[in-house]
């Protein structure tokens, strides 16, 4: 059985990142998405609350699990055995930064695969902070981020 991993701090979940996990879960037999624990980022959920988000909204797909990690992302995939890790690229200045991620991954475990899918162009200037700040100044956002991740939101703050 060949395994992915599309991994990402999911703060929260965009249109976009729904994308990947759509085309990558037709790449293989099991995509495993995981939220990572980064303490440098300033989180606004919950990894909780993100791996809640991500179960809603992924729950049609047969073949992808959700899960979460911290620590080295080469470690992760050493352990669970998968094949190859999914990054989306929206623009150079990602590749740039991913090129390099990838071959330090690659260095650290070297069975390791990196697999760039480009985003839909609808969705190439969504990011996860953006779609933050646009909603904290009572912005819309809705067809940015799944419906399911628009009320969660929305219950989280009162809006």
């Amino acid at each position: 059985m060949k395994t992915a991993l599309y991994a990402g701090s999911f703060d929260p979940i965009t249109n976009g990142h729904l994308d990947l996990i759509s085309r990558a879960a037709r790449l293989t037999d099991k995509l495993i998405v995981c939220v990572t624990q980064n303490q440098s980022k300033n989180a606004l959920f919950t990894v909780e609350e993100r791996l809640d988000m991500l179960k809603s909204v992924t729950s049609n797909y047969k073949n992808v699990e959700v899960d979460s990690f911290s620590g080295l992302l080469a470690n992760y995939v050493a352990k669970n055995n998968i094949n190859a890790v999914v990054r989306g690229l929206r623009a150079s200045m990602d590749f740039e930064y991913e090129i390099q991620m990838a071959q330090m991954n690659a260095r650290l475990y070297d069975k390791m695969e990196t697999i760039f899918l480009m985003t839909h162009p609808n969705n190439s200037f969504v990011s996860s902070s953006i779609v933050k700040e646009v909603f904290k100044l009572d912005g819309n956002i809705s067809g940015l981020v799944p419906d399911e991740v628009l009320k969660y939101m929305k219950n989280k703050f009162n809006k």
